[in-house]
């Protein structure tokens, strides 16, 4: 079966890995009951990773006719006599709306329904959500016909924490083994210095015996004879005569008194004050000194990020350029924050569903969402009452996205009501979201 790249614009790449099979189709019937039969739908659809009753509806919708798809003989009819350019130009257009990514153009999405009724589509590559245009005839086909979804969120939630568990063994097994390998390493290195040495001083020793003159004076190879010759071979003696001791003893004199100048010359220069740094730097007032405002490496992280979302960057590049900052993950996720939302009063939450891309690219890590949730807390402690009063806005709009998950969110407001910060206003704020998520949870559990 002859073999396309996915999407107009990668036609032309040889080396373009996402592929699906070349449109084929047959007129079958006569007449009124004439039809077109997309013969390898399924294979196509299987490329798509989307189900064949989504591309045979959208044919019809688009063409205006009637359209089946059979599950059980895998056979997709739309009514009337189409060419098959028509149906691949159609097709194409699927791909740009249901299929690809509007981020960065990777065919490799899931469906998403939300809460709230709208369809995304979750990028395995770049993790970019794309907004499905609602308009679109075929939405509300995928809403009542949602994909199978491959596990319930529990188990993907088990699914989770046992890889991330598989992660820490393996990251562990790797030290153990790192470990090992340089202590081998070590012994191997320090075996081969030692022979080598041994090797060196026989060959040098052998060397001085075979070449020596024989004719030559002792005291003439003394210094080569006391060099070569192992500390078995030499003999220590120590000088005890008056003469001797008297030296010493003056040595021993002369390093207690140059002590003893060192030491007064240091007490004056103290006691003066000249030439003293602590009295060279001037006393700082309102957070300055000397004449130069003091630098706040957090006020340093906001701006660099203001000047990375001014640029226009992708958000793709988003979570390589966070790891490049210098300070702590949780200093940098407040800077972003703040820096994505800084100023905002009224209508926080728009803003919040306005710039959720941002946000969902820096949650990927582990520990990434209590880290946002801290986040917000900071912001909600510098920003107007306005702001802090859509705080629930906020969190139910990043939870029906799946940026943020419920056990985070519980946790994060049970630590804060028993925190420093109890008595803010954004705990009473958060209070009746995280109620509701809670009898949600409770009703859930009793169906």
């Amino acid at each position: 079966m002859a073999l396309q790249n996915i999407g107009a614009g990668n036609k032309d790449d040889a080396f373009y890995r996402y592929k699906m099979p070349r449109m084929i189709t047959k007129i079958e019937g006569r007449g009124n009951g004439i039809k077109t039969n997309v013969v390898n739908m399924v294979d196509i659809a299987k490329a798509l990773g989307r189900p064949a009753s989504y591309t045979t509806k959208y044919f019809g919708c688009e063409l205006g006719a009637q359209s089946k798809f059979d599950e059980k003989t895998g056979t997709s009819h739309v009514n009337g006599a189409h060419d098959t350019a028509k149906l691949a130009g159609l097709l194409e257009n699927f791909i740009k709306k249901f299929v690809q990514c509007y981020g960065c153009g990777n065919p490799e999405t899931e469906v998403i329904i939300t809460k709230s009724q709208m369809i995304n589509l979750k990028c395995a590559a770049c993790g970019f959500i794309s907004e499905v245009d609602m308009r679109d005839k075929l939405t509300t086909f995928i809403i009542k016909n949602p994909p199978e979804s491959k596990k319930g969120s529990k188990d993907k939630k088990a699914m989770r924490r046992a890889e991330k568990e598989r992660l820490k063994e393996g990251e562990a097994a790797d030290e153990e083994l790192k470990k090992i390998k340089k202590e081998a390493a070590k012994k191997k290195g320090s075996s081969k210095d030692a022979v080598s040495k041994a090797s060196s001083k026989k060959k040098s020793h052998n060397s001085d015996e075979d070449h020596s003159p024989t004719g030559s004076q002792a005291d003439e190879h003394e210094p080569a004879a006391a060099a070569d010759d192992s500390d078995d071979d030499i003999q220590w003696q120590t000088d005890t005569s008056s003469v001797a001791a008297q030296q010493a003893i003056q040595q021993q004199l002369n390093a207690v008194t140059a002590g003893m100048v060192m030491l007064s010359a240091n007490e004056e220069k103290s006691k003066s004050g000249k030439n003293s740094p602590r009295r060279e730097v001037k006393p700082r007032v309102n957070g300055q000194s000397n004449g130069v405002k003091s630098v706040n490496p957090q006020e340093e992280l906001v701006e660099t990020m203001k000047d990375y979302i001014k640029k226009g960057s992708p958000v793709s590049e988003l979570k390589s350029f966070l790891e490049s900052l210098s300070g702590t993950p949780q200093e940098i996720i407040n800077a972003l924050f703040e820096a994505l939302f800084e100023g905002v009063g009224k209508g926080f939450s728009k803003e919040v569903v306005k710039k959720k891309n941002y946000i969902t690219a820096a949650v990927q890590e582990e520990g990434s969402q209590l880290m946002m949730l801290h986040a917000i807390e900071s912001f909600c402690g510098k920003a107007s009452p306005e702001a802090v009063k859509e705080v629930a806005l906020v969190l139910k709009a990043l939870y029906d996205d799946d940026v943020l998950e419920e056990e985070f969110i519980v946790e994060w407001y049970e630590k804060g009501l028993k925190g420093e910060n109890k008595g803010d206003p954004i705990w009473k704020n958060v209070k009746p979201f995280v109620e509701w998520l809670q009898s949600a949870e409770s009703e859930s559990e009793e169906e």
